[in-house]
């Protein structure tokens, strides 16, 4: 059982990870243009906002398991298959970066307007502002997003091993339900736990240290 558990835990921090880094990448482009183009944003742009802005929330309406089936072709598409861990990464980088993207937009215009005035007024470019200003000024609000996004991922990577994506749900579903053996069920329910937590500590670490 033991090493069962070892090695899907190590696919559900894979697809965790992989999902995490790429939808924070992804995630971080429409966040800059929303700040940019947003009513109170350096360039506003009505039209442009709210189109990112609808698309944004699409997407984050789908419940995660319709969007998986959803994702099916393109996720054959592009990996080749529509199972395993690494086809199971797909859907999880795409239900994350709208997240991502609206909490990234958040945590930008949370900056206060002060700071954004004194850097215009030592002439600094709409780009110096954006990354020496609002990035600097978000990156405690962005590290607590991302930690509350990996947190989320944890859960639907479980979901997604319920439908062929491997790691922790997929144990627990094969053995522990389908297999009748509880021992799996309550073993892979601790480790997702432990997940958790882990990932929040080191998070509210992180926002200390960086607040």
């Amino acid at each position: 059982m033991w090493e069962t558990i070892l090695n899907a835990s190590v696919q559900t921090l894979t697809m965790v990870f992989w999902s995490t880094l790429i939808s924070v990448i992804l995630g971080f482009i429409p966040a800059v243009i929303m700040t940019l183009t947003a009513p109170d944003g350096l360039r506003p742009n009505k039209p442009v906002y709210e189109t990112l802005s609808l698309i944004v929330n699409v997407f984050r309406s789908f419940p995660f398991i319709i969007l998986m089936i959803i994702m099916i072709p393109f996720t054959r598409m592009l990996i080749g298959k529509a199972i395993g861990t690494a086809a199971a990464i797909v859907p999880l980088t795409a239900s994350a970066i709208p997240y991502i993207a609206r909490v990234f937009e958040t945590s930008l215009r949370e900056t206060d307007p002060g700071v954004i005035e004194a850097a215009r007024s030592f002439g600094a470019s709409d780009w110096q502002i954006i990354f020496r200003v609002y990035v600097k000024e978000s990156i405690p609000r962005m590290v607590n997003g991302i930690i509350l996004l990996i947190i989320s991922l944890i859960g639907y990577s479980a979901m997604a091993g319920t439908m062929g994506g491997g790691g922790i749900g997929d144990v627990a579903v094969r053995y522990g339900y389908q297999g009748y053996k509880l021992s799996y069920l309550v073993v892979c329910s601790i480790v997702l736990i432990v997940f958790v937590q882990a990932v929040q500590m080191i998070g509210n670490w992180l926002f200390r240290k960086l607040s």
